[in-house]
């Protein structure tokens, strides 16, 4: 440090170093400060929590430690203020050492940095205790924002400063892995509420504090090799002499093709300026920011024009399918379907030559987002129109864009993390796309803001300088191919693997749905372990990223047979087992698109190419629904359950794309620039690490609990959904959800509800009522055992579960559910099942006495039977209704309630007391049904079970209160009642009187 004048002036120089030398000392003083005082003055208080306290739970988390008590939480706060002047002096001098006129990544991790340090302020001052969202929020911001940060910090270390980018490499490092234990020990902590495991997770949280303080302070190592130094002087005369600043063009990963001995010379020399007062002037730094950023911006833009690709595409199916599951078959809108084999019109040259312009390609752009503006049409026939015309543009212009040559690779990479996009938004939005036309503002929609971001990259597509394409888009250097290529075969293969991405990759959950088994718990559960199928399909695209001059081995035959043993193990075993299989399928899925797509835009035939594979993917997309729906299509006993078939031509298709004859095909021998490659790794890794946030975010806030415990009451409904789409044709999670919650529904059964399956858009109809309400889930026979599906929600934990496929031999494969629950201490069955249809009287005979057998076999241990029988009161066998009743040894809920056809709640050894019919209002097309029961004190049955005893009729009035139905809802269909819905048939819930005697 030294003093000198400058025209009498005197000016303070000093090492930029000793900046981060302060932040680090300082930072690791303000937390460590704050750990001692908060163990010193309230250590029980601040290691206790929700689920334990002390000595299971004995260490704090920190923001336990910096949030909660005084003084800490002020002297923290007061530190932590200090700590902010070399906090982001530290930002803006490594943005000065490493900014470029190359490349806009130095900007983005500066703008990172900014952000990052705002949100961290953000989550100290505003703790958990005060505003716990924005608290998660501004947490969560300051996490993602640590990963263009530390990845895009690496990237950008001087190629001479080896010491810092190893430094940097391994801290960043153990930073990410260490949120993975971090991730599973908080789950353990708040979904499964075990002691201690808070204090294992708090661990992990002070490491990536001390990690996060040790990647800040290698900047040191930057500013030392760089000598850059600042110059602090007291003149602000405009007049005064200025040192000109010379910041080198710092050479980087970015510009690794020069020699790194020039490199380190050139950095040396170029790096010692002298920062004065008056050269932080903007008329003095030349920003360029529209020219840095203009890259980015580009390769932002087409991301999210693959994630609309994939969004409008899968909204096509379950808008089409609205209409057939309501004609319970073919209905002719399904002729919608064929909107996809629009590319045929590319087989036109000068229609061809049209779309491979920049005005046809931003007017192609522009024609799909009819699909996005889809939602705001009020009847579904419109919506269906508007998304056949989107997605009729929108194949055009993916079709066009595919067959690039030159962009071929690039556009691989970007169909790939489009739909990991689109995959992670249903994660993070209760499995639903935010952006489809079947969710608007009150069903979790986000269209607004999806048209709007289209909008803004549609404006930097149409403003794209024509010349500086190339370096916003990922350049793919190709050696030229003179001739075409066979087109057949790649065809087959693009139309199979955008069929299985879209089958089995769409949600996060689809592939657990296929390993569930139901309790014990032996597996991945879907809100939880979805974050894996995301990782991996990450993993997967950063294979051809990482690898590109070894795209010879992802096309070589050994990695299929790699890829057809995951699929063979997903589709055969269950659990982990099964569910790792499926984790290696969606690595070798995804990592296979760029060559694939490559190898599709090498035939030269774009017309016949994208017809032939977008019609592949539609007999696929048939065969597919043919093997659950066979009931209800022609030819559909051809496909009866044999999903087996379909993946195995789903893998043939695959195998279609690889080197079989071990020759040297011309290709395309990819080059990936480092920019490209840069963006497409930081994004990939922003994504997963979202995935994880996303799923502790959207962890349920406690354990469930009955909503009566004190009289043992249980309220048990059951419902069939109808695919969780209502009357209108939008999401219908909510609209379920608020019905449950005002009945207080203690178990449900929610039957038609496999909705892992294309035509219902990949969903899980439980995330919303799991979430809000909290409620053990098993949600049934998964997509694999081709059901319509049934689902069990509970209050009460589960014991064990158990699902059965009931006898159907001519007609739909009926599911059921069996479970055992713990209420109030007595175990009792609960079981949720679909009979088949009236056509098939066989079919429900046969499932009635299987029904019959599970239930009696448990006696005379309490039951709950929830069913969709479809049966008359008192029908004598065959009917189901006496077999269920005599077979089953139950009692129906109430034998005179003549007026049923569908759904039955059967019950034994539990006292009745209420029994009420609920209105569906548009929300499907049959009524809830609940019955409430009061379970015998612990070690006594039902003193009583004679049918005069148990028909003991009573108004309400002569209940306690604990045993009344909502009395918003008594209404019809002129007034009363609550959001269309009230009590129907009797107009009210009957009611009915415990016998004498009863011990409960």
């Amino acid at each position: 440090m030294d003093n000198r004048n400058d025209r009498g002036r005197a000016r303070l120089t000093c090492d930029a170093s000793l900046f981060a030398v302060v932040h680090t000392y300082l930072a690791f003083a303000t937390f460590f400060t704050a750990l001692f005082l908060g163990c010193l003055l309230h250590y029980k208080k601040i290691v206790k929590n929700g689920v334990a306290g002390y000595p299971e739970e004995w260490f704090p988390s920190v923001s336990a430690t910096i949030g909660d008590w005084y003084p800490e939480r002020n002297v923290f706060q007061i530190m932590i203020a200090l700590c902010s002047g070399p906090r982001f002096a530290l930002v803006f001098l490594q943005y000065c050492l490493t900014r470029s006129a190359k490349s806009s990544l130095p900007t983005v991790v500066f703008i990172s940095g900014i952000i990052r340090t705002i949100s961290c302020g953000g989550w100290v001052y505003i703790t958990s205790s005060d505003d716990h969202d924005t608290h998660d929020i501004l947490m969560i911001t300051y996490i993602v924002c640590n990963l263009p940060w530390m990845f895009g910090g690496i990237a950008c270390t001087p190629v001479a400063n080896v010491q810092a980018k190893k430094k940097r490499q391994r801290i960043c490092a153990a930073f990410f892995l260490s949120m993975i234990p971090m991730v599973y020990f908080f789950i353990q902590h708040k979904v499964h509420r075990v002691p201690g495991a808070y204090t294992r997770y708090s661990f992990f949280e002070w490491g990536l504090i001390i990690l996060d303080i040790l990647y800040d302070s290698v900047a040191e190592l930057d500013f030392r090799a760089a000598n850059l130094q600042v110059a602090l002087g007291s003149s602000l005369d405009s007049r005064s002499e200025m040192d000109k600043i010379s910041v080198s063009d710092t050479v980087n990963e970015l510009s690794s093709e020069k020699d790194p001995s020039a490199v380190a010379a050139q950095t040396a020399e170029k790096s010692t300026a002298d920062f004065t007062n008056a050269t932080l002037r903007p008329k003095r730094l030349q920003f360029t920011l529209l020219t840095q950023w203009r890259p980015a911006a580009a390769f932002l833009s087409d991301v999210y024009f693959s994630y609309l690709f994939w969004s409008i595409y899968t909204s096509l199916v379950p808008t089409l399918f609205y209409f057939s599951v309501w004609e319970l078959g073919i209905a002719g809108h399904e002729l919608a379907l064929l909107s996809v084999l629009s590319p045929c019109l590319l087989g036109i040259p000068p229609f061809l030559t049209w779309a491979r312009s920049h005005e046809g390609k931003v007017t192609l752009h522009a024609l799909s987002f009819v699909g996005l503006a889809a939602y705001a049409l009020p009847s579904p026939l419109l919506r269906l129109f508007a998304v056949a015309f989107a997605n009729m543009a929108l194949n055009i212009r993916q079709a066009v864009d595919w067959a690039d040559g030159k962009q071929a690779w690039y556009n691989g990479i970007l169909t790939g993390m489009g739909l990991i996009i689109s995959s992670l938004s249903k994660h993070a939005n209760h499995s639903n796309n935010p952006v489809w036309p079947s969710v608007h503002s009150t069903s979790g929609g986000w269209n607004k803001t999806g048209i709007l971001l289209g909008l803004l990259s549609l404006y930097e597509f149409h403003t794209r300088p024509t010349n500086g394409a190339d370096a916003a888009r990922s350049k793919t250097a190709s050696k030229s191919v003179t001739t075409s290529q066979p087109w057949l075969r790649q065809s087959i293969a693009l139309g199979g693997l955008l069929f299985t991405l879209h089958h089995l990759l769409a949600d996060s959950s689809t592939l657990i749905a296929w390993s569930w088994t139901g309790y014990p718990i032996t597996g991945p559960i879907p809100n939880t372990h979805g974050c894996l199928t995301l990782l991996a399909q990450s993993l997967g695209l950063l294979l051809p990223v990482l690898l590109p001059d070894a795209a010879g081995l992802l096309s070589h035959p050994l990695w299929f047979l790699y890829g057809a043993a995951s699929a063979y193990v997903t589709y055969c075993y269950k659990d982990w087992l099964g569910y790792s299989g499926g984790l290696n399928l969606a690595v070798f899925l995804m990592s296979i698109v760029p060559h694939v797509i490559s190898d599709a835009s090498a035939t030269g035939k774009v017309g016949r190419t994208y017809f032939t594979t977008w019609l592949v993917l539609c007999l696929f997309a048939l065969a597919n629904v043919w093997t659950v729906a066979y009931a209800f299509v022609p030819g559909g006993v051809y496909l009866r359950e044999r999903t087996d078939l379909v993946l195995a031509a789903q893998m043939a298709a695959l195998g279609l794309a690889f080197n079989w004859s071990r020759k040297q095909l011309p290709a395309l021998s990819v080059s990936v620039p480092a920019t490209t490659a840069s963006y497409v790794r930081n994004l990939l890794a922003t994504l997963s690490v979202a995935s994880l946030l996303v799923t502790v975010y959207r962890s349920p806030s406690s354990s469930p609990v009955p909503h009566r415990p004190g009289p043992r009451i249980i309220r048990a409904g059951i419902w069939t959904v109808h695919f969780g789409i209502d009357n209108e044709g939008r999401d219908s999670q909510r609209r379920i959800r608020d019905l449950i919650k005002d009945m207080e529904l203690d178990i449900v059964g929610l039957l038609e509800t496999d909705l892992h399956r294309i035509p219902f858009g990949n969903r899980d109809l439980t995330r919303v009522i799991a979430e809000d309400l909290g409620y053990y889930v098993d949600p049934g026979p998964g997509p694999n055992q081709h059901t319509w599906g049934a689902v069990m929600l509970s209050k009460f934990p589960i014991i064990n579960s158990t699902h059965h496929l009931l006898p159907s031999p001519y007609g739909e494969l009926a599911p059921a559910i069996e479970a055992v629950l713990d209420i109030y201490g007595t175990t009792v069955t609960v079981v949720v099942a679909h009979n088949g249809q009236e056509e098939t009287p066989l079919d429900r005979e046969l499932q009635s006495k299987e029904l019959a057998r599970i239930m009696a076999k448990s006696y005379p241990q309490p039951v709950i039977f929830l069913g969709y029988v479809v049966t008359r009161p008192g029908a004598q066998r065959p009917n189901p209704y006496e077999i269920l009743i005599s077979d089953g040894k139950v009692h129906d809920i109430d034998s005179l309630d003549s007026d049923r056809w569908c759904e039955y709640i059967l019950y034994r050894g539990l006292y009745r007391t209420a029994y009420a019919r609920v209105s569906r209002s548009t929300i499907t097309d049959t009524e809830l049904q609940i019955g409430q029961f009061v379970v015998p004190k612990y070690g006594h049955g039902v003193t009583d079970e004679s049918e005069p005893a148990r028909y003991l009729r009573s108004w309400k009035e002569n209940l306690p209160e604990d045993h009344w139905f909502p009395m918003e809802y008594y209404g019809n269909e002129k007034e009363g009642g609550v959001r269309g819905h009230f009590y129907h048939v009797f107009n009210t819930p009957l009611y009915y009187r415990l016998p004498e005697g009863a011990i409960v």
